[in-house]
């Protein structure tokens, strides 16, 4: 679990990153993530630390 999921998107986007790889546990708490930041990033969810190693390598 991610204790501040928003806050983790806002950085990356103020860091200009393209694509944020976050734990599908996470969906919920971004819920309340404005619309302007959901279009500026890419959003990968992963269910497992196999699948976000696999995710990582694609990217």
């Amino acid at each position: 679990m991610i204790p501040n999921a928003l806050r983790i998107a806002e950085l990356t986007v103020d860091k200009q990153a393209q694509t944020l790889l976050m734990p599908v546990s996470a969906l919920r708490q971004l819920n309340d993530l404005p619309d302007d930041i959901w279009t500026r990033i890419n959003i990968e969810f992963y269910k497992d630390s196999a699948d976000s190693v696999f995710k990582a390598l694609v990217e």
